[in-house]
This record gives structure tokens, sequence and C-alpha cells, in this order.
């Protein structure tokens, strides 16, 4: 007897262009300042959309590619299921809303600018964005453990990376560039053995 699958396991895919173009307004409402970990929740955790593997997979892509990491990540997401349709879909569903309620904020904030609560409230969510992305941080580091390069090796050039941008204060196109490269031909090497 064959074992029925796990619902959980079953894999989705957006319904339509529409639905692409919902899913990622609602994305970009409700990580307002910190989107990427909303998109890793719900793509892949709630939706299924994505395994946490792919969403990794095009989070590099996206990461590479020249703008904001999550609004290239909406253009690989909806180009993988629709095309170019799609990714029209998914970019417009990411910007739209986001971009009315930007101009109307920046109107409030004109009058309002000079208010210590409102430089207390801006501070506050400076440092909820920076733990979001933290905690994505956290969830993603879990993929590399099936990662071909071990992990002492990653974190390893991690923290490098780090001490060249914060404290040597060395352009992030040299340090990505030079450990980026490093650890892509390393992998590549591992992955042809």
């Amino acid at each position: 007897m064959i074992p029925e699958d796990n619902p959980a396991d079953i894999r989705r895919r957006p319904q339509s262009l529409a639905d692409l173009f919902f899913s990622f307004t609602i994305l970009a409402l409700q990580g307002f300042g910190g989107v990427l970990a909303v998109v890793q929740r719900e793509l892949v955790e709630r939706k299924r959309w994505l395994t946490q593997e792919e969403f990794t997979e095009e989070l590099a892509v996206a990461q590479v590619m020249p703008g904001p990491n999550v609004v290239n990540l909406s253009l690989v997401i909806g180009a993988r299921y629709f095309g170019m349709p799609g990714a029209a879909a998914a970019l417009a569903g990411m910007l739209a809303i986001p971009l009315l309620l930007i101009i109307a904020l920046a109107l409030v904030h004109s009058q309002f600018a000079d208010h210590p609560g409102v430089a207390g409230a801006l501070r506050g969510m400076a440092a909820v964005s920076a733990g979001m992305i933290a905690a994505t941080g956290v969830k993603l580091a879990a993929s590399l453990k099936r990662h071909p390069l071990p992990l002492a090796f990653g974190l390893g050039i991690s923290v490098l990376a780090v001490v060249l941008l914060v404290w040597l204060r060395l352009p992030l196109l040299y340090v990505l560039g030079g450990l980026g490269g490093l650890c892509c031909l390393l992998t590549y090497r591992r992955l042809n053995r």
C-alpha cells in the first residue's frame, strides 16, 4: 500500500497574475522597512511556493542583481511562474501601494519632522527592521548545512567580510567581488570533484 502524501509537503504555486500581484502587495505592506523576513516566512512556510533551498537560491540571484534585494526577488519569483508578465505583476505588487504610502507619509512627516516623538518612533522602527533582518539570516543559515563548503569556512568568511566592511571600511563591491568570487570558485571546484 502506498502511503498518502502529507498535505504539508504539497508544493503550491500562484494561481494567476492577480494572485501574484496581491500576494506581493500584502507582503510589501506587512514588512514595511524589513520585507525580506516576511517574504521568506510567507513564500516558504505559509504559501509553500518555494522550498527553503529554492528561496535561498533565488535570494542569492536577487542579491547579485543591481537594486534592492527584495524587489529583485519579486522579479525572480514572478518570472519563475509566469515569465515576464509574472515579473511585472510581482514587481507592481511590491511597489505600487507602498509607493503611495511613502508619498503620504512624506507629506505627513514634513509637517511633524521636528517633533521628538517622531524621531523616537523612527529610531524604534530602525531597531525592529534590524532585528527582522537578523532573524531571517538565522533562518537562512540552516540551509548552510547542505552547502558544499564546510560551515566553519562560511562563518569565517562572514566574519572576515564584517571586518573588511566595518572596521577597515573597504568598499562593498571589493569585498563581495573578492570574497564572493573566492567562495564561488571553491564551491565550483568542490562540486566538480
